[in-house]
C-alpha cells in the first residue's frame, strides 16, 4: 500500500499532522481535542461543538460563519464529539476547495485555517461567558438529542449494555451527557470548562491535500496560538480490564416490537497489541460481515434475527453483539450465539473463511484510506494508542495472521455481560 509521508511537527501545544495527498481537489483539515470522559464534565463538552458554531469575535453569529464559508467557494465545517476508548474526543472539521484548481487563486487555504481557528480559539463571548441565549437553544437541543436515544433502540440497547458492562469505568459514561446535568450549566461555568480543556487537552491538527507542510506551519504558528502552561497531569492510557467475573444478565422491559438482545464480551486486547489484527479477523469471521458465522446461523439459517452482528471496541478491549429478536426467542437466540462464540473457541472455521475475511477486511481497511476524513481518522488511531502500527504496515499485518493467532485470541475472550430489552406487549400475548 503506497502512502504519502506524513509530516509531523509541534507548533505550541499543538501537534501538527501533514498528509500530502495529490488525489483530492480538495483541502481537509481536523481538529481533534482529546480530554478524558468524565461525569461531571461530559455534559458540558457534548454541549461545546454546537456552542463554538454559534459565533466568534470575528463572526458574531451562525449567518457570518455561513457567509464566509460560502465565500470559501462553499467550503463545509462541522463539530462532534466522540468516544475512543475512556477519552472525549471533541472534533472540528472543514472540507474547503483548493485554490490550484480554481481560476481564481485567492489564498482559501489561510482564508479556511483562520476561520477554523476562530472558531476554535475565539467564541462569541461577553464577560468571560457564553451567551445565556445561546446557551439555552443548544440545551434544549442537546436535551432532544439525548432523549432520542430511548426512541432508537439499537442505541439504546448499546447505552444500557455499556451502562451494566462498565459501571465503575469512564468508557460506561455516555457520549452525548445526561438530561440531569443540562440545568446547572450555564454561560460562565461553560465558558470556564473550554479554558480549562483549551489549557489541558491533547490537541492535534491533520492536514490531508495538496499543500506544502511548510506553507502550513506558516499559517498555523500565525492563526492559532494556544497558551497550556497548566496543563493537569496526563492520565494513563486506556488498558483492557482482566477482571475475572461472573457474567451479567440484565433484562428491562418496553412496548417494543423487536427485542434487542446485546452481548458484551472483554476481548483483553487493545488496538497497538500484537494480536490486535487477529482480532480484526477473529470478529469478521464471527460477527464482523456478511459471511460471519453470526449472520449466516443466526439470521440466515435459523431466521432468528432480524439482525445479527458483532463489532470490537478498539481502544477499550470489548467485543459487542447486537441482534435483533421475537421476544420469544430469547432461549435460542443466546443458545446459538454463545454456540458461535464456543466454535470460534474450539477453532471451527476453515482457511476459506479466513482468507475471505482478510480480503474483505483489507478492501475496508483501503477504502477508508481513500477518503481524507478516514485516513484522518486510521492516523489518531495511532495518536491516542500507547502503542503506534504504522498504517504502511497494516496490510501485511493482516496477511500475516493465521489460524493459531485467531485461537489465540478466541480463547482470550470472556463473556461479561448479557443485555435483553424485551416487548411487553408481545409477551402478554403468549
Amino acid at each position: 500500500m503506497e502512502q504519502e509521508e506524513l509530516k509531523q511537527f509541534d507548533i505550541g501545544s499543538i501537534r501538527v499532522h501533514v498528509i500530502p495527498s495529490t488525489t483530492f481537489k480538495t483541502n481537509t483539515m481536523m481538529i481533534q481535542m482529546n480530554g478524558p470522559l468524565e461525569k461531571d464534565s461530559v455534559t458540558k463538552r457534548a454541549l461545546l461543538p454546537n456552542i463554538l458554531q454559534n459565533g466568534t469575535k470575528d463572526y458574531p453569529s451562525r449567518q457570518h460563519i455561513r457567509s464566509a464559508l460560502e465565500e470559501l467557494y462553499g467550503a463545509s465545517l462541522t463539530a462532534d464529539v466522540a468516544k475512543k476508548g475512556e477519552r472525549q474526543i471533541l472534533s472540528l472539521r472543514m472540507d474547503l476547495a483548493n485554490e490550484k484548481f480554481l481560476k481564481d487563486h485567492s489564498p482559501l487555504l489561510e482564508k479556511g485555517i483562520k476561520l477554523l481557528a476562530s472558531v476554535f480559539l475565539n467564541p462569541n463571548v461577553t464577560n468571560d461567558q457564553f451567551d445565556s441565549k445561546i446557551i439555552d437553544e443548544e440545551k434544549r437541543s442537546q436535551r432532544q438529542k439525548i432523549s432520542s436515544i430511548y426512541d432508537d433502540k439499537m442505541r439504546f440497547a448499546n447505552k444500557r449494555l455499556t451502562e451494566e458492562m462498565c459501571p465503575d469505568e469512564p468508557f460506561g459514561i455516555h457520549v452525548l451527557g445526561y438530561e440531569e446535568d443540562l440545568d446547572a450549566i450555564d454561560g460562565k461555568n461553560l465558558y470556564d470548562y473550554y479554558q480549562d480543556a483549551l489549557n489541558s487537552d491533547d490537541i492535534d491538527f491533520y492536514v490531508m491535500g495538496d499543500v506544502d507542510s511548510e506553507h502550513i506551519k506558516t499559517m498555523i504558528k500565525k492563526h492559532f496560538k494556544i497558551d497550556q502552561s497548566h496543563r493537569r497531569e496526563e492520565k494513563p492510557k486506556n488498558t483492557p480490564d482482566n477482571n475475572k467475573k461472573k457474567a451479567n444478565e440484565v433484562v428491562d422491559e418496553q412496548s417494543v416490537q423487536q427485542a434487542k438482545l446485546h452481548i458484551g464480551y472483554r476481548t483483553n486486547i487493545v488496538y497497538g497489541d500484537d494480536d490486535y489484527f487477529a482480532l480484526q479477523i477473529f470478529n469478521g469471521i464471527f460477527g464482523g460481515f456478511s459471511h460471519s458465522k453470526l449472520f449466516i446461523n443466526v439470521r440466515e439459517k435459523a431466521s432468528l434475527a432480524y439482525y445479527a452482528a458483532s463489532r470490537v471496541e478498539s481502544h477499550k478491549g470489548l467485543l459487542i453483539v447486537m441482534s435483533g429478536i421475537q421476544s420469544s426467542k430469547y432461549n435460542d437466540a443466546t443458545e446459538i450465539i454463545f454456540k458461535q462464540m464456543e466454535d470460534m473457541q474450539n477453532g471451527e472455521f476453515t482457511e476459506v473463511d479466513i482468507q475471505q475475511t482478510k480480503a474483505v477486511y483489507k478492501n475496508q481497511v483501503l477504502e477508508t484510506m481513500d477518503v481524507p476524513r478516514g485516513r484522518i481518522e486510521m492516523e489518531y488511531h495511532n495518536q491516542i494508542a500507547s502503542k503506534k502500527i504504522p498504517l504502511n504496515e497494516w496490510l501485511e499485518r493482516i496477511d500475516q495472521v493465521t489460524h493459531d493467532d485467531i485461537l489465540n485470541v478466541a480463547k482470550k475472550i470472556q463473556l461479561d455481560t448479557i443485555y435483553f430489552l424485551k416487548g411487553k406487549e408481545e409477551e402478554s400475548n403468549e
